[in-house]
């Protein structure tokens, strides 16, 4: 009975953000503002470390990864949400959602365990500075780099494979801008609790665990802020934690909305709004946030425009 209702179609309908035409005019010219936001402030970061030399740190090796993250996350979400949004074909075939659905959880997943270890970079850089160089050496760098991506490989398989293991029999038009597992697990007509019972553990092991980790080493990073005599010196340090933590909660919080809620309670509308926030805003802020509000990354970038100013003036003469 169920082998006619098994079989997998070859295309889905990404519905988008909204099916009002103004809506979705002002939706394009949004996404198309961000993503080129997200592009060139995550591009100016790696050339800026990579041309730098004082920018070669732990601290700026772990935001070149970061940077590398969200260029490739935007890149896998905005361009077909761009031609979904203005296209009257919305199709997707099922190749490229499965690919976008891997890829998203993938780069998701290993910027959730990547922010935690810039926490612990930055526990151990203001409350150990004396251990710093010993505990934060290059070749440990390099390994605890590895790890959001051994991490987010190992989810992303198990939860795309036993995501298209289900029966879409309902519909095949999504009710979204992105091919995201909860959108999919409400078009399935067998109960979908092995996938909801994988994304909650999931969820609870990577994201709150990673979360939890980033709190706790901020809390030891301010209480050690607390100690400083200088009240400048406070006020630069808090300024910065306070900064990072807004990102930080803003990207956890909406992860976790949308993978800890239970089904019942899920607003497909509500969804869509949390999805952009951590896919496209959270990838636009890291860079502004994280770097280009840093003094020493904007000498640098002040520093190597002059110089290339310099040098194309005496190639000119």
């Amino acid at each position: 009975m169920e082998n006619s209702n098994q079989t997998l179609p070859n295309w889905f309908f990404l519905l988008g953000l909204s099916t009002i035409p103004q809506m979705q005019v002002i939706c394009f010219l949004l996404f198309v503002v961000m993503y080129i936001f997200t592009l060139a402030g995550n591009c100016l970061l790696l050339v800026t470390v990579r041309i730098s030399p004082t920018l070669h740190t732990p601290m700026y090796f772990f935001l070149s990864n970061l940077s590398f993250i969200d260029i490739c996350f935007s890149s896998t979400i905005v361009p077909i949400a761009l031609r979904n949004t203005l296209s009257t074909d919305k199709s997707i075939s099922v190749g490229a959602c499965v690919f976008q659905m891997f890829c998203s959880l993938v780069l998701g997943v290993a910027e959730c365990v990547l922010l935690a270890i810039m926490a612990y970079d930055r526990f151990v850089a203001i409350c150990r500075p004396l251990h710093y160089g010993s505990i934060m050496n290059m070749k440990f760098c390099i390994i605890i780099a590895l790890v959001p991506w051994i991490v987010g490989l190992i989810n992303a398989s198990i939860q795309v494979t036993i995501t298209w293991r289900l029966p879409f029999c309902r519909t095949h038009h999504v009710n979204h801008f992105i091919c995201e597992i909860p959108a999919f697990l409400r078009l399935s007509c067998r109960d979908p609790w092995l996938n909801e019972v994988a994304m909650y553990v999931a969820a609870g092991l990577i994201v709150l665990c990673s979360f939890l980790l980033t709190v706790i080493s901020y809390v030891y990073i301010i209480s050690t802020i607390l100690k400083i005599h200088s009240s400048r010196g406070r006020h630069a340090v808090f300024s910065t934690c306070t900064s990072h933590l807004i990102v930080v909660t803003l990207y956890y919080g909406t992860l976790m909305s949308i993978y800890l809620q239970p089904p019942s309670s899920h607003s497909v509308e509500t969804d869509k709004t949390v999805s952009v926030l951590y896919t496209v805003v959270t990838p636009m802020l890291n860079p502004i946030i994280y770097s280009i509000r840093n003094k020493e990354v904007k000498n640098c970038i002040i520093k190597n425009i002059k110089n290339q100013a310099k040098l194309s003036q005496n190639i000119l003469k």
